[in-house]
């Protein structure tokens, strides 16, 4: 009971968040763009990482260009995160309306390898792993954050154990399980483009800029025989679209170095098609190599 009265505040925000996953998508979508507007007006601290961000990324746009761009994000972003009610509590036949998934036979296993599945921070994809969870007919692995709020953690853990019976790892477990699990075949979803800090990662360029980045798609696919399936998913006005794309050729290849700045350069080649749906509100930049000084 003291429990429940601690976390009342947790409870009655995800009564609403329950209540509104019944909206239809042409009804919650308007309110995810109000919130998102909102947000860009009192979120301070984050309006002014995504501008660092997109100047460092866009120095060819003008400032305007790049604050319209910033306001657009945080509309899509709060559209995704209302959107997150839908994967939560929707019933599955509501969310294959909504979804929509292309290249969906590259998940297969037809060579006897197992697949990670590269999945961008796209605003969509938590869409990607909820469709990605329904095609697989097996498990699928994949590494999640702990949330310090227990309520909010449980729903999210309850929220991605919907469909399939993955198996979810916290990161603090590190990925010592991930690559054994990958060695029995199953799939692995994996988030590696944020800034992890300086443990197991090097410093090579995304979009002109040396960035921190984990080598985990290199070595895992290394250790494991793997092939790599990009998973990226686009908000679109209905919906989702979520694409799978083929399996990289000639990866792993010369080297980790090699390999990680390979899937940098994707992931660029991505977020040029939909610039407004990356996650920008990350401190992508935070760690920075030796002698160079704090971007935030």
């Amino acid at each position: 009971m003291k429990h429940f009265f601690r976390y009342l505040p947790s409870y009655a925000g995800l009564g609403l968040l329950w209540l509104l996953h019944w909206l239809p998508l042409p009804l919650l979508r308007p309110l995810g763009a109000g919130l998102g507007r909102l947000l860009f007006l009192f979120g301070r601290e984050r309006r002014r990482i995504g501008r660092i961000n997109l100047a460092l990324c866009f120095p060819q746009c003008s400032e305007a260009e790049q604050k319209r761009l910033l306001r657009r994000h945080f509309v899509v972003l709060a559209q995704s995160m209302l959107d997150r009610t839908l994967f939560w509590w929707a019933p599955r036949s509501r969310l294959e309306r909504i979804i929509r998934i292309k290249g969906g036979e590259h998940l297969q296993r037809q060579d006897g390898r197992s697949t990670l599945i590269l999945a961008p921070h796209f605003v969509g994809l938590d869409a990607g792993g909820v469709i990605v969870a329904m095609t697989l007919t097996t498990p699928v692995v994949s590494v999640y954050s702990r949330q310090k709020n227990p309520v909010f953690d449980a729903v999210l853990f309850a929220g991605r154990m919907r469909f399939n019976v993955p198996l979810l790892l916290s990161r603090q477990e590190g990925m010592r399980r991930v690559l054994r699990a990958m060695k029995q075949g199953i799939p692995f979803f994996y988030l590696p483009d944020m800034d992890f800090g300086p443990r197991e990662s090097i410093f090579v360029p995304f979009f002109g800029v040396e960035t921190a980045t984990i080598t985990g798609v290199s070595r895992l696919v290394r250790a494991s025989g793997a092939k790599v399936v990009p998973c990226i998913a686009r908000l679109v006005p209905d919906g989702y679209e979520v694409e799978l794309h083929p399996p990289w050729e000639n990866f792993p290849g010369e080297s980790i170095e090699a390999d990680t700045a390979f899937m940098n350069r994707f992931i660029e080649s991505q977020v040029l098609t939909m610039p407004e749906q990356y996650f920008w509100l990350h401190k992508r930049f935070k760690t920075r190599p030796e002698g160079e000084p704090r971007i935030y």
